[in-house]
């Protein structure tokens, strides 16, 4: 395959550190007419890997590809069009990214017209980008996650003018509205309220691919809310990659993450959920509005990453085991029964015995009802993929082991305390494993199956648990 780059913009990890804009720009998204039916009589594939912050993604690309025309298949077979919304958080996550270009690369010579794009943070490093360029001519268009809104642009010149474009930008980042969106629920969204991060954990790629923290104005955000209700939606989590740092990018006000929680708590939205929260910013504030109640769900996700000190300064983590679990306390006596959950990484470098035994400490003491546990993974372009790692494979492995027998048991605790209660459900569907059993989430995000019909689908139901698992709550409808 011939390469014309008519576009080539690659990404450039060094432009991506930086921070000198102060003030972030808004726009306000407005179709153009020439893109209309570019994508009539065609459909598209797109396949999305990664955190929540993907999965937004991916509704705006389906947004903007309904309104050109395209309809959606789940068949690559018969796509004219496949998207990789990418995640560059761990190298499995790339690998199977890589593995899946491969696969399809047959797909390109039964139509030689078949478009395959490849978008979202893999796109945003240097390596990746190169790579593509080498090894998988197969890929016509790459974007980043900065330039989504550009995509009907894009396909136009792809098909037009038969060309490659690959276009990522590393810069500090814009805020872009009223983007179109298809929405994957019609009865839970996401709603994006910030996006990037100014942390620099030193494991951690994120502040590369997504650029500096940059929040939306609080009435862009309680406009796209009241809607959602009015539209019958009944839950919404507010999404930012560390959103107990909003608006703290602003200039002209002070306006905070717990200002914006008590304004959403006025609406009209029954279930108010978000993530991710960085236990540096979680203030006193905050915890008090979770405290009232109302629309706020009873559970948090508080990703602490390790119990040693000496490894929370050597990740930039900014906070020590200590002050961490004074912020567990003061949120179970502000929120009584809440549900905590966090991530926590294993072996990273340079951690002992004893850190380990720290972290194993935490989780104790944390009480938390489930984690999400990983080895760590070096990232190219951050300072701990330099880092001394010589530690064995098999004492990762055991030490993984080690601390999800003990995350199980904290599930299992978590879920016992509901047997014999009433909770109240949103129903989503069957059950992935039975569908004789319908399936939903309590207030504390539990997963509970029960039989009931179709028709409960989309709604609020109560639910008595009889029974609790250490991944599910069983239990029957209260009528």
């Amino acid at each position: 395959m011939k390469e014309k780059m008519e576009k080539f913009i690659a990404p450039s990890l060094k432009d991506a550190r930086k921070r000198i804009t102060k003030e972030t720009a808004h726009f306000y998204y407005q179709m153009d007419k020439r893109f209309m039916g570019l994508g009539k009589g065609k459909t598209y594939h797109l396949k999305t890997y990664g955190c929540q912050g993907n999965l937004a993604d991916s509704e705006k690309i389906s947004g903007l590809l309904k309104w050109m025309g395209y309809e959606k298949t789940d068949n690559d077979e018969n796509a004219d069009l496949i998207i990789f919304n990418t995640c560059a958080i761990r190298e499995n996550a790339e690998n199977r990214v890589f593995g899946e270009l491969g696969r399809i690369k047959n797909l390109k010579k039964k139509n030689p017209n078949l478009i395959m794009a490849l978008c979202g943070c893999m796109a945003q490093e240097e390596k990746v980008v190169e790579a593509i360029k080498k090894k998988y001519p197969q890929v016509d268009l790459v974007f980043g996650t900065h330039n989504i809104h550009l995509l009907p642009e894009y396909l136009e010149e792809c098909m037009n003018n038969k060309e490659r474009i690959i276009e990522v930008y590393s810069i500090e980042g814009d805020i872009i509205e009223e983007v179109p969106v298809v929405r994957d629920h019609n009865r839970r969204a996401w709603v994006n309220i910030m996006y990037g991060c100014d942390e620099f954990c030193t494991y951690c790629i994120v502040p590369y691919t997504r650029g500096k923290e940059r929040s939306r104005l609080p009435e862009d955000i309680i406009k796209e809310v009241e809607q959602l209700a009015k539209d019958g939606y009944i839950e919404v989590t507010l999404l930012g990659q560390n959103v107990n740092a909003y608006g703290k990018d602003f200039i002209d006000c002070q306006y905070s993450f717990a200002n914006l929680l008590e304004q959403l708590q006025k609406t009209s939205i029954k279930r108010i959920r978000f993530t991710t929260s960085h236990p540096r910013d979680l203030d006193d504030e905050t915890i008090m509005v979770m405290g009232q109640g109302g629309n706020i769900m009873p559970h948090l996700h508080l990703p602490v990453q390790s119990g040693s000190n000496r490894i929370l300064k050597k990740m930039n983590r900014k906070y020590t085991k200590e002050e961490y679990l004074e912020k567990i306390e003061k949120l179970r006596k502000a929120v009584p029964g809440i549900s905590i959950t966090t991530d926590i990484i294993v072996a990273f470098p340079g951690e002992t015995e004893e850190d380990f035994e720290e972290t194993l400490d935490l989780v104790r003491k944390a009480d938390f009802e489930g984690a999400y546990t990983f080895i760590f993974s070096p990232r190219e372009g951050t300072p701990a993929s330099k880092y001394e790692d010589n530690l064995p494979m098999s004492v990762k492995k055991e030490r993984l082991l080690t601390l999800n027998k003990l995350i199980n048991e904290g599930y299992a605790k978590g879920n016992k305390r509901f047997e014999g209660k009433i909770v109240e459900v949103l129903v989503e569907g069957f059950s992935e494993k039975n569908d004789k059993f319908l399936m939903g989430y309590t207030p504390n995000n539990k997963l509970v199956n029960f039989e009931g019909d179709t028709s409960l689908i989309g709604s609020l139901v109560n639910v008595k648990i009889e029974k609790a698992f250490s991944w599910h709550l069983r239990g029957k409808i209260v009528k």
